[in-house]
C-alpha cells in the first residue's frame, strides 16, 4: 500500500521549515540560492552534498552556516595527507582498570558531518567514509555501530587539478547525491560580504532553526512526494541518454536515478507542492548527475566538463508536456484527494 501524499499542513511545515533555514544560511552568505536549494533539498533527500570549487569562496562556511542551523550534534573532520581511517570511524581503547576494550566513537558519529578539504587524504581515509555514506553505519572490530540520524555528510573539496590533492575514487563520488559548486560572488554580493563580515563573525549569530525532529517530519513528508509517470520515464531518459553519449566515458548509475527522483520530490515539497514537476527534475539533473560522469578522451582534449555535457544532454531530452503529464496526476489525485494544479514552472527558489 502506497503511503497517502502529503497534506496542507504537512507542505507548509516543509516550505516554513526550509525557508528558516535558508535565511540562517543567506545571512552568512548572500548570492548563493541556487547552491542553498540544492544543498537544503539534498539535505531533505537524506542524501550528501560534495562542494567543489577553489579556495576562498565560501564552500566550508556553507557547510558550516548549514550545520549551524540545525539543533543536532556535528562532526568536524579536517582531511590531512597523515589522517587515518580510525580518526574519522573511531578507535577501540584498552582500559587496563576492568581489562576491556572501550570504544570511542569518532567525528563521524553525529547528525550533520563536515568533511573538510576530503581530496587532501588519502584514498585509503577516504573510503572510511564510503560504508557510513551507504549503510549509516560503522563497522570497527567486526562490530557494526549505527549512526545518528538524520545523518548527512557535507563534504568540501578543491579541484583536483590543484596541487596536493587527491581526485576522489568513482564509487566515492558517486555515495554522494549532489556536487555543487559555490561560485565567485557578484560584485554587489561581494560588497554585502565585506560589510558584514567586518570585524565579527557571522557564524557565531547563526542559531538553531530546525530541530532534529522538525528535519525528521520535512524528511518524511519529502518522500511522500507523488512523482507521476511521465516524470520517472524522464528521469529514465535522462540517464539513459549519458550511457549512449559518445562524449562520455561512463554514465550514471542507478543509484543516480533514484537519487535524483529523490531530490526532485524535496524540491517540489519546499516549493509547497504535493508533485513533481519536470523543472525540479531539470533544476537537479546536473548537480545530482554531472559529477558521476567521466568524460571521454576527446571531450577532455576539448575542454569539455562533465557539466557542460550534463546541460546540453538536459537541452535535447524531451521534457514530459502538461498533456503527458495530467492524466496520471488526476488519476492518483482522485485516489488521494490531490488538488490538481497546473504549473509551467516551478516556484522560483
Amino acid at each position: 500500500m502506497t503511503n497517502p501524499v502529503p497534506s496542507a499542513d504537512d507542505l507548509s511545515h516543509v516550505a516554513d521549515l526550509t525557508t528558516r533555514m535558508r535565511g540562517a544560511i543567506s545571512s552568512v552568505l548572500s548570492g548563493l540560492e541556487g547552491a542553498i536549494t540544492a544543498t537544503l533539498a539534498t539535505l531533505l533527500a537524506e542524501g550528501h552534498v560534495l562542494l567543489e570549487d577553489v579556495p576562498g569562496v565560501g564552500k566550508t562556511t556553507l557547510a558550516r552556516a548549514l550545520a549551524a542551523s540545525v539543533g543536532g550534534s556535528v562532526g568536524r573532520i579536517q582531511f590531512t595527507p597523515d589522517l587515518l581511517p580510525s580518526d574519522v570511524t573511531g578507535v577501540s581503547i584498552f582500559r587496563s582498570d576492568d581489562h576491556r576494550f572501550e570504544f570511542r566513537q569518532g567525528p563521524i558519529f553525529a547528525n550533520v558531518v563536515i568533511a573538510d578539504e576530503i581530496n587532501r587524504a588519502s584514498p585509503k581515509t577516504q573510503a572510511a567514509l564510503l560504508e557510513s555514506m551507504q549503510e549509516r553505519a560503522v563497522t570497527v572490530d567486526g562490530m557494526t555501530r549505527p549512526l545518528p540520524s538524520p545523518f548527512v555528510v557535507v563534504a568540501t573539496q578543491n579541484p583536483i587539478e590543484m596541487e596536493g590533492t587527491y581526485p576522489l575514487p568513482e564509487a566515492q563520488r558517486d555515495r554522494f547525491m549532489t556536487q555543487v559548486s559555490v561560485g565567485y560572488p557578484t560584485a554587489r554580493d561581494e560588497m554585502a560580504m565585506l560589510a558584514s563580515h567586518d570585524g565579527v563573525d557571522p557564524l557565531a549569530a547563526i542559531t538553531p532553526v530546525a530541530s532534529l525532529e522538525d528535519l525528521a517530519k520535512a524528511i518524511e513528508v519529502a518522500r511522500r512526494i507523488y512523482a507521476a509517470p511521465a516524470i520517472k520515464q524522464y528521469i529514465v531518459d535522462l540517464v539513459a541518454a549519458t550511457r549512449n553519449d559518445s562524449a562520455l566515458r561512463l554514465g550514471a548509475s542507478p543509484r543516480a536515478a533514484l537519487q535524483l527522483l529523490a531530490a526532485g520530490k524535496a524540491r517540489a515539497a519546499m516549493a509547497g507542492r504535493n508533485h513533481v514537476l519536470p523543472d525540479d527534475i531539470k533544476a537537479l539533473a546536473v548537480p545530482v548527475l554531472a559529477h558521476r560522469l567521466i568524460a571521454s578522451t576527446e571531450s577532455r582534449l576539448a575542454g569539455r566538463t562533465t557539466q557542460q555535457i550534463m546541460r546540453e544532454t538536459v537541452g535535447r531530452i524531451p521534457v514530459p508536456t502538461e498533456a503527458r503529464d495530467a492524466p496520471a496526476v488526476r488519476e492518483r489525485a482522485v485516489d488521494h484527494e490531490i488538488p490538481v494544479t497546473h504549473h509551467s514552472a516551478a516556484p522560483t527558489q
